[in-house]
């Protein structure tokens, strides 16, 4: 039983180790959100329209950064796909940027 618990509590290290390794950069995500996002979402996050969600508001951010990765890469409602536009790195550098407005 001791074994186990151990391999857990490393599984889970190595997790929380592998997702800090894959943090993104604040600054690089403002410009990306600069770039593609503030159309629609506006600037720091102030949504343009009730409908669209509004960041600095807090919408949205209750997901895992893996779920809104996928949300931004295959698009989601009204959003369109940036799959192709944005490499995984931009997105995430968003989603960094996002969690601090």
């Amino acid at each position: 039983m001791r074994v186990k618990a151990v391999l857990i509590a490393m599984v889970s290290l190595l997790a929380i180790l592998a997702v800090q390794a894959r943090a993104g950069d604040m600054q690089k995500g403002r410009e990306v959100y600069d770039m593609h996002c503030v159309t629609c979402h506006g600037m720091n996050g102030y949504a343009i329209d009730m409908t669209i969600p509004s960041f600095a508001n807090g919408d949205r951010m209750f997901l895992m950064d893996q779920e809104m990765l996928q949300s931004v890469r295959n698009g989601k409602n009204m959003m369109p796909a940036f799959r192709g536009l944005l490499s995984d790195e931009e997105i995430r550098d968003v989603i960094t940027y996002l969690r601090t407005l």
